[in-house]
C-alpha cells in the first residue's frame, strides 16, 4: 500500500519565481530552436536583439553578436539569470567574489577572483544575484547568437570599467534607458 501526499495548494501570490536551473533549461531549449535562431536579423556593426517570452514572468532575449563585440563589465543587480550560446562561441570573464551591492565607486579586487569560460554553441551557464561579468564574441569573422533569461525582470544594470585589479562603477542603467 502506498500513501501519497496531497498536491500543494496553488499560491495566492501566483506562480513561483523561476529558479536559475529553470532559466538555464529555458535558454537551452530556446537555443536549440534552429528556426528561431536563424530568424534573428544580424547586423555587421552592432549587437541585435529580440525580446522573448521567458518562463514565469522572466525577461528573456535572443541576442546577435557581430565579430569582435562584447558587453563590457556589468552585473544584473538583484536578478538571477542564465544564458546559452546558440551559434558561434562566446567567452565570459567573471569575478568569483561577492562584491558589496551599493555604496562604492571603486574596488581593489583580490588576486585569484578572475574566472574565464568558453561557451561554444549548446553550452551555457546560470548565475546568481550581483554576478559581475563581461561576455565577448572574440571571433574575427563569425557572428554568435545567444539566449538570455533573467528573473526578476532586470531592475537595473550596473556598468563597470576595469584596469588591472581596479573595478570602477561607471553607470547605472534602468529599463527606461533601454526603450
Amino acid at each position: 500500500m502506498s500513501v501519497s501526499s496531497p498536491a500543494p495548494a496553488p499560491s495566492a501570490a501566483g506562480p513561483a519565481a523561476p529558479t536559475q536551473a529553470e532559466l538555464l533549461d529555458f535558454a537551452r531549449r530556446t537555443a536549440a530552436d534552429a528556426e528561431l535562431i536563424a530568424s534573428l536579423p544580424l547586423d555587421p556593426e552592432g549587437r541585435t536583439w529580440v525580446r522573448l517570452e521567458g518562463p514565469g514572468g522572466s525577461e528573456a532575449w535572443l541576442i546577435g553578436w557581430p565579430p569582435g563585440t562584447g558587453t563590457g563589465w556589468h552585473d544584473h543587480a538583484e536578478s538571477v539569470g542564465a544564458f546559452v550560446t546558440a551559434a558561434g562561441e562566446l567567452k565570459e570573464h567573471a569575478l568569483a567574489a561577492r562584491l558589496p551591492t551599493d555604496g562604492w565607486k571603486t574596488l581593489e579586487l583580490s588576486d585569484g577572483v578572475d574566472r574565464e569560460r568558453r561557451l561554444p554553441a549548446g553550452r551555457g551557464r546560470s548565475f546568481g544575484r550581483h554576478h559581475v561579468h563581461e561576455v565577448l564574441n572574440e571571433s574575427p569573422d563569425r557572428h554568435a547568437v545567444s539566449v538570455h533569461a533573467y528573473y526578476p525582470p532586470l531592475p537595473r544594470i550596473r556598468r563597470y570599467s576595469r584596469a588591472g585589479q581596479t573595478l570602477r562603477l561607471e553607470q547605472v542603467e534602468r529599463p527606461e534607458d533601454w526603450q
